[in-house]
């Protein structure tokens, strides 16, 4: 596939570098190999929050997929999977994430349409509306989405109506619960002063327009795939970015599944042999497993298929709060 991204967003190979022994240590330092002073020091300004890592399986342990870019006091989320609000709050508490709380969730970007990424986004929209958000929350994604977020607004229409009209003190976010709601075309989508958000034009089957995306913090880049077959724009994005979180399923068990089912995944989603070759090719300081098809095998399956398959650098197989 032809990449998306614009000229100049690639970094030298001397930055990737460092970045990426920067990355290693990260990953020492979250597993208690490092004192509690250089942890503190070394916390890095730009985090992944895995909120959930799941699929439409419904498995108790990983909730539908939702990733957060964690910059300084702002949170950015990708995708609003089941359960994205409570796992954000979660997040919060328990990993001391204080742009977590949920009225300070103002920005989600969504990469496909798919029910699975985008069924939580009523709770998104309303819940913190509800809870005090004093801002309408900004949803940016592809063709669609206008229209997605518009039909949410006519679904809950008595519960907003009885908010705003009852006698619930909703005076200082009355409008809150619009959303300001942008259709993206791949490239920059989005820019403050700590981000720039680049969305990357990916292969998922039958989807107008799905994307993964690449955000520039201010000392770390991380690239986020989205669901998506293999695809080139998302190796070019990379091109030595510090994280690189990519969905996956196990090339082994893909044996497995009835011939239907195999045609579908080879044309949505990406193997374990699959990835090795892009995290090979991609320079990534570390790569995160996310939307995990296990099929019976499990997270140390999939590294073992990974591995097997020629990639040894850095990896992990993400579990929801997991943060890197």
């Amino acid at each position: 596939m032809k990449s998306t991204i614009p000229p100049g967003i690639h970094r030298l190979v001397s930055v990737c570098c460092f970045r990426r022994r920067l990355a290693l240590l990260g990953i020492l330092l979250s597993c208690g190999l490092a004192s509690a002073d250089a942890t503190a020091q070394e916390t890095p300004r730009t985090r992944v929050v895995l909120l959930g890592t799941g699929t439409p399986n419904a498995d108790p342990e990983r909730s539908g997929p939702a990733t957060a870019i964690v910059v300084d006091d702002r949170a950015y989320l990708i995708d609003a999977g089941a359960g994205v609000v409570r796992r954000a709050a979660m997040a919060a508490r328990d990993r001391g994430i204080p742009a977590l709380r949920v009225a300070r969730l103002h920005h989600v970007f969504l990469t496909h349409l798919h029910s699975d990424h985008t069924v939580g986004l009523p709770d998104l929209l309303l819940s913190p509306w509800v809870l005090d958000r004093p801002v309408p929350l900004n949803v940016y994604g592809p063709p669609g989405t206008k229209k997605l977020m518009d039909g949410i607004v006519e679904a809950w229409s008595a519960d907003i109506s009885v908010r705003i009209d009852g006698p619930e003190p909703r005076d200082a976010n009355r409008d809150a619960y619009r959303p300001l709601t942008t259709e993206i075309e791949p490239g920059l989508v989005y820019e403050d002063d700590l981000v720039k958000v680049y969305a990357i034009l990916v292969d998922h089957g039958g989807w107008e327009q799905p994307v993964g995306y690449r955000f520039e913090g201010p000392d770390r880049t991380i690239v986020v795939s989205g669901d998506a077959r293999p695809s080139e724009s998302i190796v070019e994005a990379c091109n030595g970015c510090d994280i690189l979180v990519h969905e996956v399923y196990s090339a082994e068990r893909f044996a497995t599944r009835p011939p239907a089912w195999q045609q579908y995944h080879s044309r949505f989603h990406t193997s374990t042999v699959e990835l090795a070759d892009i995290a090979n090719r991609s320079g990534a300081g570390l790569v995160v497993l996310y939307h995990h098809l296990f099929w019976g095998t499990d997270d140390e399956g999939l590294i073992r298929e990974i591995r097997a398959a020629g990639y040894s650098g850095p990896l992990v197989s993400g579990k929801d709060l997991d943060v890197y």
